[in-house]
């Protein structure tokens, strides 16, 4: 699939106006490396909330704030159950649980049926991150293997929130944004580089 790259004026016209208090940010095959681009470009005085999702293995504790901790300039946790999202902060998805955002404005976490085949699902955080955050909302959906994401892609930018995919030519797994691009048609395509540029403009002033 070869989708245009968005040029700097889109990248511009996509952010006039807006204002974002959470970033979604969901991947799979590849996401980590891709995370290892992206984290550590997120300044210190960042004033929005940022959820982590990648597919981890359900039989095993997930690592993954541990890993992110020493990379970023902003706090990493793993979300817990009930926990209220705070602005300034990284949050981790844990593995054997869906982890969805409430109408409150909190994390819960469940055990429901994989979705896609994976628990948790970036379908699941994405479509209740919708619900609860509508246009202050931005999703970024990286490389993956299979066509998680696509549906939370869509639901956030019917909620009127901004959708930013990975270029599928330079994602090491293209099937996860390549579905995203041909479902929802996202605001922005960009390589890594210009997500890594992106990341620091999504703020609440």
């Amino acid at each position: 699939m070869t989708v245009p790259r968005a040029a700097p004026e889109q990248v511009a016209q996509a952010l006039r106006g807006r204002r974002t208090e959470l970033v979604v940010i969901g991947g799979s095959a590849g996401g980590v490396d891709a995370l290892f681009q992206l984290l550590p470009e997120i300044p210190a005085d960042h004033r929005a909330g940022v959820v982590c999702i990648l597919h981890v293995p359900s039989d095993r504790d997930s690592r993954l704030a541990e890993l992110f901790e020493l990379r970023a300039a902003l706090p990493v946790r793993e979300a817990r159950d009930k926990e209220r999202i705070e602005p300034g902060v990284i949050y981790f998805a844990g593995s054997g649980y869906h982890l969805s955002v409430e109408r409150e404005r909190c994390f819960s976490l469940s055990c429901e049926p994989p979705v896609q085949f994976a628990r948790p699902a970036i379908d699941v955080l994405m479509e209740s991150a919708a619900d609860a955050y509508g246009p202050l909302l931005a999703g970024i959906l990286l490389t993956g293997a299979n066509h998680d994401g696509a549906a939370g892609m869509c639901r956030i930018r019917e909620r009127g929130g901004l959708t930013v995919v990975q270029d599928p030519l330079e994602a090491q797994a293209s099937a996860m944004p390549e579905e995203a691009i041909r479902r929802c048609a996202p605001d922005l395509v960009l390589p890594l580089s210009g997500i890594r540029a992106l990341l620091p403009m999504l703020r609440n002033p």
